[in-house]
């Protein structure tokens, strides 16, 4: 019996290895999914932010007067992109420090996003008035 039971604990011992290596193997999947999404998201931000300054720029240049209207709304979307990769990061936080900064880094932008669109309403009010 003692060898029937030696040979039972190495089968559950390896059942349970190879279960913490299948979720070692799926948390790095998700770890690498979850960072290239992140950096896709990031640089889709900061490509909308370049092509709105640039419109913008043109704008300026044909002496358009919805100028701020348009640079603020795509400066609101370029946020909520860039929102969207802070809180994807989320899901792949090591410690409470980086959450910490995580959150930090969230409130600013949504503040951010908040002002934004609060600048939008009031630019829309000041065309229609016009």
């Amino acid at each position: 019996m003692p060898g029937l039971l030696l040979l039972t604990q190495a089968v559950e011992s390896g059942a349970a290895e190879h279960g913490d290596n299948f979720y070692t193997m799926l948390h790095g999947l998700l770890e690498t999914f979850v960072q290239y999404s992140v950096t896709i998201l990031e640089l889709l931000g900061t490509i909308v932010i370049i092509a709105v300054a640039a419109k913008a720029f043109y704008k300026w240049w044909q002496k358009d007067a919805t100028i701020k209207l348009t640079l603020a709304e795509g400066l609101a979307f370029a946020l909520e992109l860039k929102l969207g990769a802070e809180i994807l990061r989320t899901v792949i936080v090591k410690d409470i420090t980086e959450l910490i900064q995580i959150g930090a880094i969230i409130i600013l932008r949504a503040c951010l996003t908040f002002l934004i669109h609060w600048e939008i309403k009031n630019e829309k009010a000041h065309i229609e008035h016009e």
